[in-house]
C-alpha cells in the first residue's frame, strides 16, 4: 500500500519526508488557502522539490479546460513521471482524464463517493481512484462498504487503476484501508505520527534502555559533577543549601581526614525540624550522631549498584573511588535522562 501525506504545510511536509518511505503527497488548493500559501504556482514547484510524488489538482469545467490545465502545470518544470494531476470526478474529467492518460500521464479521480462514480474512473483508466472516506461517514453512509467494492472491481475486472483510500481522520481508518486492501492511502501528518505509537511498545523501549545502561556503565560514568560532600562544621542549613543546590536528597558529611562520618538525607531534616522546630538549622553536623551509609566503587556496574539499591532500601548511595569519596548515586540515576 502506497503511503502518502495529504498536506499543505511547508514544515510538516519537511519532517514527514525526513522519514525516507512516504511515497508521496497529496495537497489541495483548499489545503493551500488554509497554510496562507497566495502564490499556488510557485507552491507547487516548491512541493515538487520536496517529495517523490506529487498530487497536484488539474482544475477546469470542461475536458479542454483540465487538459489544458495539465499542460501548464507541466510547463513549470513539474516531472511527468513523478506527477499525479487531480481531476473531480465528472463527465468531463473523466474524459480529460483518459486524454491524458492516454499521453502517459498519472491521473487521480478523486472526490469520489459513490461505486458508480468510482466506476466511471476505472473505465476512464485513471491511475487513482480516490473515495472519502471521513466525508461520507459524516453522511451517514457505509464509507467501508463502498471503498471495499471499489477495491472488489479493480480486482475483479483487472483494471490497472489503484484505489486509494482518503479523507482520514484517524488512525483507525488506516487499519480500515489496509484490511480493505486499498492499494494507496493519504493521510494527515497528526495522523501520521501516531502510526508507530503504543504505550506498551514505549514502555517496552525505555525498559531496553534502562536495562543496557545498567549493563554497560559504571558508577563513575553517571554520577553528578556535584560532589555532594560537606564539612562536619557546617549547619545542618548549609546541608540543605547543599541538597537543593546538588538536587540531591543527600548530603555526605566528611570528617577532617576524609573518612565518613555520616550521611544526611532529606528524611533526617525533616525529622530535625518536627522535633527541634526551626533552631535545628544551626545545629553543626558534626554534633548529629555518626551512621553507616551503604557504600558504593565507582568502577561498580550500574547492576551491581541497582542490587545494592534494593537490597538496602535507600535511595541514595556514597560513591568512593580508591577510599577517597568522590560524589553520590541516586536511585533516579540508574535510569539516565
Amino acid at each position: 500500500m502506497e503511503l502518502y501525506l495529504d498536506s499543505a504545510n511547508l514544515s510538516e511536509i519537511e519532517e514527514a519526508f525526513k522519514l525516507g518511505f512516504l511515497y508521496g503527497l497529496t495537497t489541495t488548493p483548499t489545503f493551500m488557502h488554509r497554510d496562507g500559501h497566495t502564490d499556488i504556482d510557485a507552491t507547487i514547484q516548491k512541493l515538487a522539490g520536496m517529495v517523490p510524488v506529487l498530487q497536484v489538482e488539474a482544475l477546469g469545467r470542461t475536458k479542454d479546460e483540465i487538459v489544458g490545465e495539465a499542460h501548464r502545470l507541466l510547463e513549470l518544470g513539474l516531472d511527468p513521471a513523478a506527477t499525479v494531476f487531480k481531476i473531480p470526478i465528472s463527465l468531463e474529467g473523466a474524459s480529460a482524464c483518459k486524454a491524458l492518460v492516454d499521453e502517459g500521464l498519472l491521473v487521480n479521480l478523486h472526490l469520489i463517493y459513490t461505486v458508480q462514480q468510482a466506476y466511471i474512473a476505472m473505465s476512464a483508466g485513471a491511475t487513482y481512484i480516490c473515495p472519502l472516506v471521513g466525508r461520507l461517514q459524516d453522511q451517514g453512509h457505509d464509507a467501508l462498504s463502498v471503498v471495499e467494492q471499489c477495491v472488489e472491481a479493480v480486482n475483479y475486472y483487472g483494471y490497472p487503476s489503484r484505489i486509494m483510500f482518503s479523507s482520514v481522520r484517524h488512525a483507525e481508518h488506516v487499519r480500515n484501508a489496509i484490511n480493505i486492501g486499498v492499494h494507496a492511502c493519504t493521510i494527515p501528518w497528526k495522523v501520521l505520527k501516531q502510526l508507530a505509537s503504543n504505550h506498551f511498545t514505549e514502555l517496552g523501549t525505555q525498559q531496553f534502555f534502562t536495562d543496557t545502561r545498567l549493563i554497560s556503565k559504571q558508577v563513575r560514568d553517571v554520577i553528578r559533577n556535584h560532589q555532594a560532600t560537606i564539612g562536619p562544621d557546617h549547619s545542618v542549613l548549609d546541608a540543605m543549601v547543599d541538597m537543593t543546590r546538588s538536587k540531591l536528597g543527600a548530603v555526605t558529611v566528611l570528617n577532617g581526614d576524609g573518612s565518613i562520618h555520616r550521611i544526611f538525607t532529606d528524611g533526617d531534616l525533616r525529622r530535625l525540624l518536627e522535633s527541634e522546630g526551626g533552631a535545628a538549622l544551626k545545629k553543626r553536623l558534626g554534633d548529629l550522631p555518626a551512621n553507616a551509609p551503604h557504600v558504593v566503587e565507582a568502577d561498580s556496574s550500574l547492576q551491581a549498584s541497582s542490587e545494592l539499591f534494593r537490597k538496602a532500601k535507600v535511595d541514595t548511595l556514597i560513591v568512593r573511588d580508591n577510599g577517597t569519596v568522590i560524589g553520590m548515586l541516586d536511585i533516579q540515576d540508574l535510569l539516565g535522562e
